[in-house]
């Protein structure tokens, strides 16, 4: 990613040039948790409303998921202009893929706010609207699938049960990824169902074993199959 920011030669006005430079910073964020790192990303404006968004996604999620419900609040507003500069721009792909992250920080904000049923149904709203919606050619992927994220806020409400069964919803449109399999493992392992949380771990492993870096969601995959 370092090396990617320091090449100054490519056209600005190319979107998928663009979209990578938001993009990148803030799943390097997202996917390893650091939700203060995501909350304090900077945003640079562009005249591509949907690159924009994806840095005030990660803004927003990771304020909300650092306990912050004011300041992910903040980012939401801007999500919501963005969203209607789409919408009225007539982009309708775009304009449902940043609806679908302004219903994921609702969500999440109001999960802060203590109301879990509301949270919930924003959460599975989003993940239902984003189900709808393929993926754009210009993407690798979302900054974070949807309904991944109603897994984390499903384990989260004590509900591992629900949790795996969205996670395993997840894979079919989203396989082989690492949140996935460790969020799936998680929900697994709570549910009390050991065999699919050896799996999930074991699948963990085979997918990060030429990874440089020791995880710690690596660390305690392999500390639960220690156990088996």
């Amino acid at each position: 990613m370092d090396e990617a920011f320091k090449v100054s030669n490519y056209d600005p006005a190319a979107r998928g040039g663009l979209y990578a430079r938001a993009a990148m910073p803030a799943r390097y964020a997202v996917e390893r948790g650091n939700w203060r790192e995501a909350a304090q990303l900077q945003p640079t404006a562009t005249k591509v409303l949907y690159t924009d968004a994806q840095t005030y996604f990660a803004r927003a999620l990771g304020a909300a998921r650092s306990g912050d419900a004011a300041a992910a609040e903040n980012e939401a507003s801007e999500l919501a202009r963005l969203q209607k500069g789409l919408e009225a721009a007539r982009d309708t792909y775009w304009a449902t893929e940043v609806e679908v992250q302004r219903l994921t920080v609702a969500g999440w904000i109001a999960l802060v706010r203590g109301k879990g049923d509301d949270a919930v149904k924003l959460m599975r709203a989003a993940a239902d609207l984003e189900d709808r919606n393929e993926k754009s050619i210009v993407t690798p992927g979302r900054i974070l699938p949807a309904r991944e994220l109603l897994g984390d806020m499903l384990l989260e409400l004590k509900q591992p049960a629900q949790a795996l069964k969205e996670y395993e919803s997840s894979h079919v449109r989203e396989p082989n990824r690492f949140r996935g399999y460790a969020g799936a493992a998680r929900a697994a392992e709570a549910a009390g169902e050991r065999t699919k949380a050896a799996n999930y771990y074991a699948k963990l492993i085979e997918l990060a074993k030429n990874g440089d870096t020791q995880r710690p969601e690596l660390a305690h995959a392999r500390a639960y199959l220690a156990q088996r």
